[in-house]
Protein backbone atom coordinates (compact mmCIF):
# COMPACT_ATOMS: atom_id res chain seq x y z
CA UNK A 1 0.00 0.00 0.00
CA UNK A 2 1.87 3.45 -1.11
CA UNK A 3 0.28 6.69 -0.47
CA UNK A 4 1.31 10.08 -2.29
CA UNK A 5 2.64 11.61 0.50
CA UNK A 6 1.36 12.43 4.00
CA UNK A 7 3.96 13.94 6.44
CA UNK A 8 3.22 12.97 9.97
CA UNK A 9 3.11 16.09 11.61
CA UNK A 10 5.21 16.94 15.61
CA UNK A 11 6.54 19.30 17.33
CA UNK A 12 10.10 18.19 15.81
CA UNK A 13 9.71 17.55 12.39
CA UNK A 14 10.52 20.04 10.10
CA UNK A 15 7.52 20.87 7.38
CA UNK A 16 8.30 20.26 3.39
CA UNK A 17 7.16 23.83 2.78
CA UNK A 18 9.44 25.63 5.40
CA UNK A 19 12.34 24.51 3.61
CA UNK A 20 15.23 26.95 3.58
CA UNK A 21 17.22 27.26 0.19
CA UNK A 22 20.30 29.12 -0.31
CA UNK A 23 19.33 31.39 -3.17
CA UNK A 24 22.99 32.29 -3.93
CA UNK A 25 23.92 28.88 -4.03
CA UNK A 26 24.70 27.93 -7.80
CA UNK A 27 25.42 24.15 -6.85
CA UNK A 28 22.93 21.19 -8.97
CA UNK A 29 21.58 20.09 -5.58
CA UNK A 30 20.01 24.12 -5.17
CA UNK A 31 18.67 24.01 -8.56
CA UNK A 32 16.89 20.57 -8.19
CA UNK A 33 15.41 21.69 -4.56
CA UNK A 34 13.93 24.69 -5.99
CA UNK A 35 12.57 22.92 -9.04
CA UNK A 36 11.19 20.33 -6.61
CA UNK A 37 9.60 23.05 -4.00
CA UNK A 38 7.66 24.42 -6.69
CA UNK A 39 5.66 21.41 -7.80
CA UNK A 40 5.09 20.56 -4.13
CA UNK A 41 3.48 24.00 -3.70
CA UNK A 42 2.27 24.06 -7.09
CA UNK A 43 -1.24 21.76 -7.02
CA UNK A 44 -1.79 22.08 -10.80
CA UNK A 45 1.87 20.25 -10.96
CA UNK A 46 2.06 17.80 -8.35
CA UNK A 47 -1.56 16.41 -9.42
CA UNK A 48 -0.51 15.48 -12.82
CA UNK A 49 2.72 14.17 -11.75
CA UNK A 50 1.35 11.56 -8.71
CA UNK A 51 -1.15 10.73 -11.91
CA UNK A 52 1.77 9.41 -13.77
CA UNK A 53 3.20 7.94 -11.10
CA UNK A 54 0.65 6.18 -9.65
CA UNK A 55 -0.54 4.74 -13.26
CA UNK A 56 2.70 3.12 -13.41
CA UNK A 57 4.11 1.86 -10.16
CA UNK A 58 0.26 0.97 -8.66
CA UNK A 59 -0.81 -0.43 -11.70
CA UNK A 60 -2.56 -3.82 -10.77
CA UNK A 61 -2.06 -3.59 -6.75
CA UNK A 62 -4.23 -3.40 -4.12
CA UNK A 63 -4.59 -1.11 -1.97
CA UNK A 64 -3.99 -2.90 1.26
CA UNK A 65 -0.81 -4.46 2.66
CA UNK A 66 2.24 -2.90 4.48
CA UNK A 67 2.94 0.82 3.87
CA UNK A 68 5.64 1.66 1.25
CA UNK A 69 7.58 4.41 0.82
CA UNK A 70 5.52 7.22 -0.14
CA UNK A 71 5.54 8.16 -3.92
CA UNK A 72 6.69 11.61 -3.35
CA UNK A 73 9.66 10.40 -1.49
CA UNK A 74 10.37 7.72 -4.31
CA UNK A 75 10.67 10.69 -7.20
CA UNK A 76 12.36 12.92 -4.59
CA UNK A 77 15.17 10.21 -4.39
CA UNK A 78 15.05 9.71 -8.56
CA UNK A 79 15.62 13.93 -9.51
CA UNK A 80 18.55 13.20 -6.84
CA UNK A 81 20.43 10.24 -8.33
CA UNK A 82 19.82 11.26 -11.84
CA UNK A 83 20.18 15.07 -11.65
CA UNK A 84 23.17 14.58 -9.81
CA UNK A 85 24.84 11.71 -11.58
CA UNK A 86 24.86 9.40 -7.83
CA UNK A 87 25.44 6.29 -7.20
CA UNK A 88 23.23 4.18 -4.67
CA UNK A 89 25.75 4.02 -1.68
CA UNK A 90 25.79 8.16 -2.81
CA UNK A 91 22.13 8.51 -2.36
CA UNK A 92 21.88 6.21 0.75
CA UNK A 93 24.81 8.51 2.15
CA UNK A 94 23.10 11.99 1.30
CA UNK A 95 19.36 10.49 2.94
CA UNK A 96 20.70 9.78 5.97
CA UNK A 97 23.39 13.55 6.13
CA UNK A 98 21.92 15.79 4.03
CA UNK A 99 19.26 18.33 5.91
CA UNK A 100 18.43 19.63 2.51
CA UNK A 101 17.94 16.54 0.97
CA UNK A 102 16.10 14.76 4.19
CA UNK A 103 13.53 17.87 4.56
CA UNK A 104 12.41 17.26 1.20
CA UNK A 105 11.89 13.56 2.19
CA UNK A 106 9.88 15.10 4.81
CA UNK A 107 11.58 13.24 7.50
CA UNK A 108 14.11 15.99 8.56
CA UNK A 109 13.71 16.67 12.73
CA UNK A 110 15.00 20.04 14.57
CA UNK A 111 16.75 17.72 16.56
CA UNK A 112 15.27 18.14 20.21
CA UNK A 113 16.27 14.77 21.07
CA UNK A 114 14.50 13.39 18.57
CA UNK A 115 14.99 9.32 17.27
CA UNK A 116 16.45 9.85 13.87
CA UNK A 117 14.74 8.27 10.81
CA UNK A 118 17.05 6.57 8.78
CA UNK A 119 16.34 5.14 5.58
CA UNK A 120 17.72 1.48 4.76
CA UNK A 121 20.07 0.91 1.50
CA UNK A 122 17.91 -1.81 0.40
CA UNK A 123 15.16 0.44 0.78
CA UNK A 124 16.24 2.93 -1.63
CA UNK A 125 17.56 0.26 -5.07
CA UNK A 126 14.31 -1.25 -4.92
CA UNK A 127 11.69 1.70 -4.71
CA UNK A 128 14.29 3.87 -6.74
CA UNK A 129 14.10 1.35 -8.97
CA UNK A 130 10.64 1.00 -9.63
CA UNK A 131 10.99 4.10 -12.15
CA UNK A 132 10.89 2.39 -15.63
CA UNK A 133 11.65 4.20 -18.82
CA UNK A 134 8.31 4.78 -19.88
CA UNK A 135 8.05 6.15 -16.65
CA UNK A 136 10.57 8.63 -17.00
CA UNK A 137 10.15 9.93 -20.90
CA UNK A 138 6.56 11.25 -19.37
CA UNK A 139 7.99 12.60 -16.11
CA UNK A 140 10.59 14.20 -18.87
CA UNK A 141 7.43 15.82 -21.22
CA UNK A 142 5.59 17.08 -17.87
CA UNK A 143 8.48 18.70 -16.24
CA UNK A 144 9.39 20.66 -19.82
CA UNK A 145 5.37 21.85 -19.92
CA UNK A 146 6.25 23.08 -16.15
CA UNK A 147 9.34 25.14 -17.58
CA UNK A 148 7.28 26.73 -21.02
CA UNK A 149 5.19 28.00 -18.35
CA UNK A 150 7.55 29.78 -16.49
CA UNK A 151 9.93 30.76 -19.55
CA UNK A 152 7.23 31.03 -22.85
CA UNK A 153 5.93 34.49 -23.10
CA UNK A 154 2.93 33.53 -25.20
CA UNK A 155 1.37 29.58 -24.42
CA UNK A 156 1.50 29.02 -28.49
CA UNK A 157 4.89 29.79 -29.14
CA UNK A 158 6.53 28.11 -31.46
CA UNK A 159 10.17 26.45 -30.12
CA UNK A 160 13.74 26.58 -31.43
CA UNK A 161 15.74 23.35 -30.71
CA UNK A 162 19.06 21.92 -31.04
CA UNK A 163 20.04 18.21 -31.56
CA UNK A 164 23.19 16.59 -30.74
CA UNK A 165 24.59 13.49 -29.68
CA UNK A 166 27.15 12.81 -27.02
CA UNK A 167 29.03 9.94 -25.25
CA UNK A 168 27.77 8.20 -22.07
CA UNK A 169 31.11 6.50 -21.09
CA UNK A 170 30.84 2.76 -19.36
CA UNK A 171 32.91 2.42 -16.11
CA UNK A 172 35.38 0.08 -18.14
CA UNK A 173 39.34 -0.52 -18.46
CA UNK A 174 40.48 0.11 -22.12
CA UNK A 175 39.42 -3.64 -24.00
CA UNK A 176 42.28 -6.21 -24.93
CA UNK A 177 41.38 -9.73 -25.41
CA UNK A 178 44.00 -10.83 -22.65
CA UNK A 179 43.33 -8.77 -20.26
CA UNK A 180 39.25 -9.61 -20.90
CA UNK A 181 40.34 -13.26 -20.32
CA UNK A 182 41.75 -12.34 -17.14
CA UNK A 183 38.54 -10.56 -15.78
CA UNK A 184 36.34 -13.56 -16.57
CA UNK A 185 39.24 -15.99 -15.18
CA UNK A 186 38.92 -13.93 -12.29
CA UNK A 187 35.68 -13.93 -11.84
CA UNK A 188 34.90 -17.54 -12.57
CA UNK A 189 37.84 -18.98 -9.57
CA UNK A 190 36.47 -16.12 -7.03
CA UNK A 191 32.74 -17.79 -7.37
CA UNK A 192 34.46 -20.85 -7.24
CA UNK A 193 36.00 -19.93 -4.40
CA UNK A 194 32.90 -18.43 -2.96
CA UNK A 195 30.70 -21.96 -3.06
CA UNK A 196 33.76 -23.95 -1.88
CA UNK A 197 33.62 -21.82 1.18
CA UNK A 198 29.95 -22.36 1.97
CA UNK A 199 29.85 -26.02 0.94
CA UNK A 200 33.08 -27.74 2.37
CA UNK A 201 32.16 -30.94 1.65
CA UNK A 202 32.89 -29.69 -2.27
CA UNK A 203 36.12 -31.56 -3.10
CA UNK A 204 39.24 -31.05 -6.13
CA UNK A 205 39.95 -27.61 -5.64
CA UNK A 206 42.91 -27.10 -3.21
CA UNK A 207 44.78 -25.99 -6.36
CA UNK A 208 42.19 -22.48 -7.02
CA UNK A 209 44.82 -19.63 -6.02
CA UNK A 210 47.26 -21.55 -8.00
CA UNK A 211 45.13 -21.16 -10.89
CA UNK A 212 44.22 -17.69 -9.99
CA UNK A 213 47.96 -16.72 -9.63
CA UNK A 214 49.07 -18.40 -13.11
CA UNK A 215 46.25 -16.69 -14.80
CA UNK A 216 47.12 -13.36 -13.71
CA UNK A 217 51.39 -13.65 -14.01
CA UNK A 218 49.90 -14.86 -17.74
CA UNK A 219 48.01 -12.02 -18.33
CA UNK A 220 50.92 -9.42 -17.00
CA UNK A 221 53.44 -11.15 -19.47
CA UNK A 222 51.51 -11.26 -22.48
CA UNK A 223 50.91 -7.25 -21.67
CA UNK A 224 54.85 -6.91 -21.32
CA UNK A 225 55.59 -8.16 -24.66
CA UNK A 226 53.11 -6.91 -26.25
CA UNK A 227 54.38 -3.18 -24.60
CA UNK A 228 58.29 -3.82 -25.87
CA UNK A 229 59.63 -4.23 -29.80
CA UNK A 230 62.20 -6.49 -30.44
CA UNK A 231 62.75 -9.14 -33.19
CA UNK A 232 61.36 -12.42 -31.77
CA UNK A 233 58.06 -9.93 -30.28
CA UNK A 234 55.42 -12.16 -32.45
CA UNK A 235 57.25 -15.65 -31.62
CA UNK A 236 57.04 -14.96 -27.85
CA UNK A 237 53.58 -13.27 -28.09
CA UNK A 238 52.36 -16.03 -29.84
CA UNK A 239 53.94 -18.59 -27.53
CA UNK A 240 53.25 -16.63 -24.14
CA UNK A 241 48.92 -16.97 -25.31
CA UNK A 242 49.16 -20.40 -26.68
CA UNK A 243 50.27 -21.07 -22.97
CA UNK A 244 47.37 -18.94 -21.67
CA UNK A 245 45.22 -20.30 -23.65
CA UNK A 246 45.77 -24.08 -22.78
CA UNK A 247 46.07 -23.04 -18.94
CA UNK A 248 41.97 -21.33 -19.47
CA UNK A 249 41.11 -24.46 -21.63
CA UNK A 250 42.27 -26.87 -18.90
CA UNK A 251 40.46 -24.67 -15.93
CA UNK A 252 37.72 -24.51 -17.88
CA UNK A 253 37.70 -28.84 -18.40
CA UNK A 254 38.16 -28.99 -15.09
CA UNK A 255 34.39 -26.42 -14.02
CA UNK A 256 32.69 -28.64 -16.76
CA UNK A 257 33.63 -32.39 -15.31
CA UNK A 258 32.50 -30.81 -11.59
CA UNK A 259 30.21 -28.01 -12.19
CA UNK A 260 27.47 -30.73 -11.48
CA UNK A 261 29.14 -32.11 -8.11
CA UNK A 262 27.56 -27.95 -6.83
CA UNK A 263 24.78 -27.98 -4.63
CA UNK A 264 21.56 -26.68 -5.87
CA UNK A 265 21.10 -24.17 -2.82
CA UNK A 266 23.76 -22.12 -4.76
CA UNK A 267 21.41 -21.19 -7.70
CA UNK A 268 22.52 -17.55 -8.26
CA UNK A 269 26.08 -18.19 -8.07
CA UNK A 270 25.91 -20.53 -10.49
CA UNK A 271 24.03 -18.27 -13.12
CA UNK A 272 26.50 -16.15 -12.19
CA UNK A 273 28.95 -18.56 -12.59
CA UNK A 274 27.85 -20.03 -16.28
CA UNK A 275 27.72 -16.37 -17.05
CA UNK A 276 31.48 -15.82 -16.92
CA UNK A 277 32.25 -19.56 -18.02
CA UNK A 278 30.67 -18.19 -21.75
CA UNK A 279 32.59 -15.07 -21.91
CA UNK A 280 35.73 -17.11 -20.83
CA UNK A 281 35.33 -19.87 -23.99
CA UNK A 282 34.52 -16.47 -26.23
CA UNK A 283 37.66 -14.88 -25.17
CA UNK A 284 39.76 -18.25 -25.18
CA UNK A 285 38.56 -18.48 -29.08
CA UNK A 286 39.12 -14.63 -30.40
CA UNK A 287 42.71 -14.89 -28.48
CA UNK A 288 43.36 -18.32 -30.25
CA UNK A 289 42.05 -16.99 -33.96
CA UNK A 290 43.34 -13.07 -33.52
CA UNK A 291 47.24 -14.10 -32.22
CA UNK A 292 47.41 -17.55 -33.18
CA UNK A 293 45.91 -17.79 -36.34
CA UNK A 294 46.74 -14.46 -37.74
CA UNK A 295 42.55 -13.69 -38.47
CA UNK A 296 40.80 -10.44 -38.37
CA UNK A 297 37.89 -10.73 -36.32
CA UNK A 298 34.52 -8.50 -37.46
CA UNK A 299 34.01 -6.12 -35.35
CA UNK A 300 30.14 -7.25 -34.40
CA UNK A 301 32.12 -10.57 -32.47
CA UNK A 302 34.50 -8.19 -30.85
CA UNK A 303 33.41 -7.71 -26.73
CA UNK A 304 34.79 -4.90 -24.86
CA UNK A 305 33.31 -5.09 -21.27
CA UNK A 306 32.17 -8.42 -19.56
CA UNK A 307 30.60 -6.06 -16.86
CA UNK A 308 29.02 -3.36 -18.81
CA UNK A 309 27.97 -5.62 -21.70
CA UNK A 310 26.37 -3.21 -23.54
CA UNK A 311 29.69 -1.38 -24.22
CA UNK A 312 30.30 -0.13 -28.15
CA UNK A 313 33.70 1.12 -29.26
CA UNK A 314 32.75 4.49 -30.31
CA UNK A 315 34.73 6.76 -32.93
CA UNK A 316 33.11 10.23 -33.72
CA UNK A 317 36.54 11.61 -35.44
CA UNK A 318 37.81 13.55 -32.28
CA UNK A 319 41.14 14.06 -32.14
CA UNK A 320 40.80 13.84 -28.41
CA UNK A 321 39.59 11.79 -27.34
CA UNK A 322 39.75 9.57 -30.88
CA UNK A 323 37.94 6.57 -29.27
CA UNK A 324 35.35 6.70 -26.58
CA UNK A 325 34.02 3.32 -24.48
CA UNK A 326 30.13 3.86 -23.65
CA UNK A 327 26.63 4.24 -25.54
CA UNK A 328 25.90 6.70 -27.71
CA UNK A 329 22.91 9.18 -26.45
CA UNK A 330 21.21 11.73 -28.38
CA UNK A 331 19.72 15.26 -27.08
CA UNK A 332 17.18 17.54 -28.17
CA UNK A 333 17.33 21.16 -26.28
CA UNK A 334 15.15 23.87 -26.20
CA UNK A 335 16.09 27.93 -26.61
CA UNK A 336 15.21 27.48 -22.73
CA UNK A 337 18.04 24.72 -22.10
CA UNK A 338 14.99 22.42 -21.56
CA UNK A 339 15.78 18.73 -22.97
CA UNK A 340 13.20 18.18 -24.50
CA UNK A 341 13.85 14.38 -26.21
CA UNK A 342 16.69 12.04 -25.53
CA UNK A 343 16.93 8.35 -26.70
CA UNK A 344 19.99 5.93 -26.53
CA UNK A 345 21.47 5.24 -30.24
CA UNK A 346 21.24 1.31 -30.83
CA UNK A 347 24.50 1.05 -32.71
CA UNK A 348 22.87 4.08 -35.30
CA UNK A 349 24.45 6.73 -37.01
CA UNK A 350 23.46 9.77 -35.75
CA UNK A 351 21.68 10.59 -39.52
CA UNK A 352 19.36 7.13 -39.07
CA UNK A 353 17.66 8.80 -36.41
CA UNK A 354 16.53 12.00 -37.34
CA UNK A 355 13.09 11.36 -38.39
CA UNK A 356 11.98 9.11 -35.28
CA UNK A 357 12.96 12.01 -33.52
CA UNK A 358 10.56 14.18 -35.46
CA UNK A 359 8.41 12.06 -35.30
CA UNK A 360 8.31 12.12 -31.77
CA UNK A 361 9.03 15.96 -30.85
CA UNK A 362 6.11 17.14 -33.94
CA UNK A 363 3.37 15.43 -32.43
CA UNK A 364 4.15 17.42 -29.27
CA UNK A 365 5.55 20.80 -30.08
CA UNK A 366 5.43 23.80 -32.74
CA UNK A 367 8.83 24.19 -34.50
CA UNK A 368 10.32 27.41 -36.13
CA UNK A 369 13.90 26.37 -36.19
CA UNK A 370 15.99 22.99 -35.48
CA UNK A 371 19.57 22.64 -36.18
CA UNK A 372 22.17 20.06 -35.95
CA UNK A 373 25.90 19.50 -37.17
CA UNK A 374 27.01 18.00 -39.99
CA UNK A 375 26.40 13.96 -38.51
CA UNK A 376 22.84 14.12 -39.09
CA UNK A 377 23.22 15.83 -42.92
CA UNK A 378 20.93 13.41 -45.57
CA UNK A 379 19.04 14.63 -48.38
CA UNK A 380 16.25 12.79 -47.36
CA UNK A 381 16.35 14.21 -43.36
CA UNK A 382 16.74 18.03 -44.56
CA UNK A 383 13.50 17.70 -47.05
CA UNK A 384 11.20 16.22 -44.68
CA UNK A 385 11.83 18.08 -41.82
CA UNK A 386 11.37 21.34 -44.07
CA UNK A 387 7.55 20.52 -44.69
CA UNK A 388 7.01 20.58 -40.95
CA UNK A 389 9.63 23.40 -39.86
CA UNK A 390 10.81 26.46 -41.26
CA UNK A 391 13.90 26.88 -40.85
CA UNK A 392 16.57 24.05 -40.83
CA UNK A 393 19.99 23.96 -39.98
CA UNK A 394 21.89 20.95 -41.46
CA UNK A 395 25.35 21.41 -42.98
CA UNK A 396 26.13 19.25 -46.09
CA UNK A 397 28.44 16.24 -45.36
CA UNK A 398 29.64 16.61 -49.08
CA UNK A 399 29.89 20.31 -48.96
CA UNK A 400 32.30 20.24 -45.96
CA UNK A 401 34.31 17.40 -47.37
CA UNK A 402 35.30 19.29 -50.71
CA UNK A 403 35.86 22.59 -48.32
CA UNK A 404 38.29 20.71 -46.33
CA UNK A 405 39.97 19.11 -49.16
CA UNK A 406 40.77 22.33 -51.10
CA UNK A 407 42.20 23.51 -47.59
CA UNK A 408 44.15 20.87 -47.20
CA UNK A 409 45.24 20.85 -51.13
CA UNK A 410 46.48 24.87 -50.63
CA UNK A 411 48.17 24.11 -47.49
CA UNK A 412 50.46 21.21 -48.82
CA UNK A 413 50.53 23.67 -51.85
CA UNK A 414 51.74 26.43 -49.94
CA UNK A 415 48.88 28.82 -51.29
CA UNK A 416 47.34 31.37 -48.62
CA UNK A 417 44.01 31.04 -48.20
CA UNK A 418 43.43 34.05 -46.30
CA UNK A 419 42.10 37.04 -48.36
Amino acid sequence: MRKRFVQQMSLNLIPIGQLHINLKSRDAPTKIALALMKIYKTPAYNEALFEILERYILKGKKNTGRPGMDLWQIFVMAQFRLGLNLSYDRLHHMCIYDSMLRTLLGVETTGFNTEKYEFAYQNILDNVGLLSDELLKEINTLIVSFGHDVFKKKEKASLSLKTDSYVVESNVHFPTDYNLLWDSLRKCTNLVDKITTKHPQIRGWRKLKSWKREFKNSSRRIGQISGRGGKNKLNNLQEEVHLYTQKATEFLRKLETSIHSFPLLTSTDMIELEKYIGFTVKLVDLLQRRVLQGKVIKHEEKLFSIFETYTEWINKGKRNPNVELGKMLAITTDEFNLLVDYRIMEKQADSEIVIDIAADILQKYKVKSWSFDKGYWHPANKELLKCEVENVVMPSVIKWRKKKSILHNSKNLGISTVP
